[in-house]
């Protein structure tokens, strides 16, 4: 559950990032998050994520207050969520298996956790047989599902998807986006935020706009309307 009150925040240089935002989203949840560069998009996601704090208002996500968590509740907190990057940041001379094994290890999970996770999600997202493949070894497309898999292997509440399908091809896009789709559908909320206009249309679901720091657009299965993408 996320909740952003009458957020404002204006960066050290005087942009102003955010005027006045409020947003809520439930527990569940598909949202798309559309608009065009420079409207404040990535700086919902940073606020989420605690990387930034606002000047103004009020945010809660999952259960915490992030206007007065103490410093070490942050990383509990992160763990709630699970992020997927358009440009993968997979480590390189890991495996898949092993990418994914390094997220678990990094949270404190169990070997016998590790062992019964991993095959699961990587089942999951159809990559069951390249647990031992390089990440060079994998197309775009599989590349983004094993970032997939790794933002799914801790099993956060929430994952926020940050263009997820900007470096694929219009197949793969879609194949990506059905994906995410389908891992919602198990019970995982979800928050896309993308260019992607032709991809939001495709999909039946709740699509926030964002221009200069505003909200003026909440509709569930709405279109991007908007001419700038």
């Amino acid at each position: 559950m996320i909740r952003l009150l009458d957020i404002q925040k204006t960066y050290d240089n005087g942009t102003k990032a955010l005027k006045g935002v409020t947003l809520n989203i439930e527990d569940g949840e598909f949202v798309f998050l559309v608009g065009p560069s420079g409207s404040g998009k990535s700086t919902i996601i940073k606020l989420i994520t605690g990387e930034e704090h606002p000047n103004a208002g009020r945010i809660m996500v999952n259960g915490y207050n992030l206007n007065s968590i103490h410093p070490r509740q942050i990383p509990y907190m992160r763990r709630t969520l699970g992020v997927i990057f358009q440009d993968f940041r997979l480590i390189d001379k890991k495996t898949v298996g092993e990418n994914l094994e390094f997220a678990m290890r990094a949270v404190g999970a169990s070997t016998r956790e590790i062992r019964k996770r991993i095959p699961y999600v990587l089942d999951l997202v159809d990559l069951s047989q390249k647990e031992d493949r390089y990440p060079s070894q994998l197309s775009g497309g599989e590349q983004q599902r094993v970032a997939i898999a790794r933002a799914l292997v801790n099993n956060p509440d929430m994952i926020i998807a940050d263009e997820p399908t900007g470096n694929l091809d219009p197949q793969r896009s879609l194949e990506i986006m059905t994906l995410l789709e389908k891992i919602n559908e198990l019970g995982t909320t979800m928050l896309v935020v993308t260019h992607a206009k032709e991809l939001v249309n495709r999909f039946t679901k709740r699509v926030i706009a964002i221009e200069n720091g505003r909200i003026f657009s909440d509709e569930t299965g709405g279109y991007y309307k908007h001419e700038e993408i």
